[in-house]
Parts: C-alpha cells; structure tokens; sequence
C-alpha cells in the first residue's frame, strides 16, 4: 500500500495539528507527537481522533 505523497503533504494531526508519516508496517498515518496511529481504509486515511490507535 502506498499513500500519495501529495495528499501525506498536506495531512495534519487532528489533535495536535503536527506532522504525520506513513508507517508501511502498521498500515497506516503515525503522529510521533501524539503517539497515535490513524488507520488508512481503501485508500482513505481515518483522521478521526476517537478512531485512531494509541501507540506505546
């Protein structure tokens, strides 16, 4: 799976409004900051806050 590098461009955090980078081992959108890990969906990255995954 690969995500556009466009759309990575311009896609923030929904809680802290930082950076996020695609994880090709999770599957999926990692905010460092947050430690929170955002699902991609059929191509669609869930932004949800609620959603997303804590990471350790």
């Amino acid at each position: 799976m690969a995500l556009n590098e466009k759309l990575l461009e311009i896609l923030a955090c929904p809680q802290c409004k930082g950076n996020v980078r695609f994880d090709e081992k999770l599957e999926g959108l990692v905010c460092e900051r947050c430690k929170l890990l955002f699902a991609i969906v059929n191509n669609i990255p869930i932004m949800l806050i609620e959603e997303a995954k804590k990471l350790s």
